[in-house]
């Protein structure tokens, strides 16, 4: 591809094309890290890492707009991936919580790279009747008030999802509440479902959802028309909608109801989290009784909407990895008696596996991720693929870091893969990393496409 060719005079170029890669003109990279900044809570000469931040970002930005112009579109958009990696170890220097805030304001400001290269063929799918360019999502937790949608989208995940969302704002668990292993590659969470509620995500997924409307109007451009017709609700990629109930709320179902009624319009997927360990009582509803109970109602309440052509949002159910058998059974009895659409497997855990038992936070409450809940995660998903005779999409989550790591989660069952984890310390680069060694491993095993491999370890 040839390198892009600017009129008027080459500050203007330089300019320009800052905007172009970006969204933002030179002006706002300060205001957007000051804000970002300004948003998250204050800790010790966070300040100064703030503007060190910033200044190495503005420094990126500058060198890679003057690097771009001796380059195609698709070589930068490489080097701008492989860039963010720099950044990594700042964030690493604040609080957890800070870094997260830090991070996802970023992203709500479009200060992080747009994926422009298309991705292999070989890992475009079709899933409740919605075309993936690719089986790698982000987990809820990341974006759980729907801030930064069209941005994360943009990085070149095939699906986004954002939550747990509870119906009335709530702060969730005192803080500090997360917690970093990184030679574990692993995280300890008690969040407590911290939310700013469904009104205030709903006007977010709301303004979304027109401006995507709007495209879809007004665009006359061939290549546009085809975007939107592969992509969702949100964007090129799929958006789903992670909710949750509120800690004190004494009726879940109807916290979930309240959630369904208010968000669905704006899903291409809902999902149902009754396996989050930091909310007293939740994983209760993943009884045979209680699961069959609340998805009636949920169900019903979605399908007394009205819907158009494409009908209502699939509904997914997110379930613990801390399951007996017969839990796992009844689970997949439920699921399958009530046509589900999926399953996640699974939420975080609160066992701690080596090598997490001997570590010093070992004893902190809350939900492990990452790395050490691989194997625990994976060996769940692959006994429900069998229970569930493979009729029921589902999406592995836990500990992948990988594109080996999403290949072994295809072949144990899953239909679509999440991380979380992985990404909070790895940042954008992780995404295309994954995506070509999935790609490579599927190839390699004469897989013609993802869906080929799925379930191929269960049978």
């Amino acid at each position: 591809m040839a390198a892009r060719v600017w009129r008027g005079s080459a500050k203007d170029a330089f300019l320009n094309k800052l905007k172009y890669i970006y969204g933002v003109g030179p002006r706002r990279f300060s205001a957007t890290f000051e804000a970002a900044a300004g948003g998250a809570p204050r800790i010790p000469h966070s300040s100064k890492k703030g503007r060190f931040l910033t200044g190495t970002m503005i420094g990126l930005a500058i060198a890679g707009g003057a690097y771009v112009s001796t380059v195609d579109e698709a070589t930068y958009c490489g080097w701008l991936f492989k860039a963010t990696r720099i950044v990594n170890p700042f964030f690493a220097l604040l609080d957890a919580e800070v870094a997260h805030r830090l991070a996802v304001s970023a992203a709500a400001h479009g200060f992080v790279p747009r994926e422009k290269r298309p991705d292999p063929t070989i890992l475009g799918l079709e899933v409740w009747g919605r075309k993936f360019t690719n089986p790698i999502g982000l987990a809820a937790g990341f974006d759980k008030n729907a801030e930064a949608v069209e941005s994360l989208l943009g990085l070149g995940f095939g699906f986004v999802e954002v939550g747990s969302v509870t119906p009335m704002p709530q702060e969730g668990n005192p803080k500090p509440r997360i917690f970093r292993l990184p030679k574990e590659g692993a995280i300890i969470n008690r969040c407590g479902f911290n939310s700013e509620g469904i009104v205030v995500v709903a006007k977010r997924l709301g303004a979304q959802h027109g401006k995507r409307k709007m495209e879809e109007t007004s665009s006359t451009s061939h290549s546009l028309t085809e975007e939107v017709k592969h992509g969702g609700k949100a964007g090129p990629g799929i958006l789903g909608v992670n909710i949750g109930k509120n800690k004190t709320s004494e009726d879940a179902a109807s916290d979930y109801v309240q959630g369904v009624h208010t968000l669905s319009q704006y899903a291409d997927y809902l999902v149902i989290n009754i396996s989050s360990p930091n909310t007293p009582g939740l994983r209760k509803l993943q009884g045979r009784k209680q699961l069959k109970d609340l998805v009636k109602k949920v169900q019903a309440a979605r399908d007394e909407m009205q819907w158009a052509e494409e009908g209502p949002p699939p509904l997914v159910v997110k379930i613990a990895p801390d399951l007996s058998k017969e839990d796992i059974e009844d689970i997949a009895a439920v699921a399958l008696a009530l046509h589900l659409d999926g399953l996640i497997i699974s939420n975080t855990t609160v066992s701690r596996p080596d090598p997490v038992s001997n570590h010093p936070l070992a004893g902190e409450s809350g939900g492990l991720s990452g790395k050490p809940l691989f194997d625990m995660s994976t060996n769940i998903l692959k006994e429900m693929y069998i229970l569930t005779r493979g009729k029921i999409p589902l999406i592995g989550c836990g500990g992948v870091s990988s594109g080996e790591d999403a290949y072994k989660k295809i072949r144990a069952g899953a239909t679509l893969v999440q991380l979380y984890t992985a990404f909070a310390y790895g940042g954008p680069a992780l995404i295309p990393q994954i995506k070509a060694e999935l790609a490579e491993c599927l190839a390699k095993d004469g897989f013609k496409s993802v869906q080929e491999a799925v379930g191929a370890d269960c049978r």
